[in-house]
């Protein structure tokens, strides 16, 4: 009796288990079988050299583990395409000496999201994120762990955009 109790409770919670995951994933129609990301430009002063390589790899990445997408070049369901174009530093929370107490690093990144078989999911949107650092710290100091938390929320937005369900 005892372990007919126990496998009936598993075989109802499971199912509630599995549902509660569903929201990772992506709420993509079926018929869709295939990205393109095109290279993201640097159009932007500021921010190292590689800025623009570490979005696409962060964003294809992205849409690889989070999605049944095949990236190709031809005939593409889904387009991804854009620019980086900000990368700004700025003073925040000024102290009583007129001296930025924090300092603020802003991503922005402009995404044409181009959907083959639904034109009305298109958009062509910025997506900004950023975060503050101490004003003893110097933003070549900062960004190297700044940079990579940014890129993941405005690529984890651009999914969430596109992919997700809210």
């Amino acid at each position: 009796m005892r372990r007919l109790s126990f496998l009936m409770i598993f075989v109802l919670i499971t199912p509630l288990l599995s549902a509660c995951y569903t929201f990772r994933g992506a709420s993509l129609d079926p018929s869709l079988k295939t990205v393109q990301i095109q290279n993201f430009a640097l159009q932007t002063a500021g921010g190292p050299a590689n800025l623009s390589l570490t979005f696409n790899e962060k964003l294809k990445e992205y849409f690889q583990r989070n999605t049944s997408l095949k990236m190709t070049n031809t005939n593409p369901d889904l387009i991804f395409e854009g620019a980086i174009t900000g990368f700004d530093v700025e003073a925040q929370a000024p102290t009583s000496s007129d001296k930025g107490g924090l300092n603020r690093l802003t991503i922005k990144v402009q995404v044409k999201f181009t959907n083959t078989k639904d034109e009305n999911k298109n958009f062509d949107q910025e997506f900004p994120f950023y975060l503050d650092f101490p004003q003893t710290q110097t933003i070549t100091a900062a960004q190297g762990t700044l940079i990579p938390k940014i890129l993941d929320q405005i690529v984890l937005d651009i999914f969430n955009k596109t992919a997700g369900e809210w």
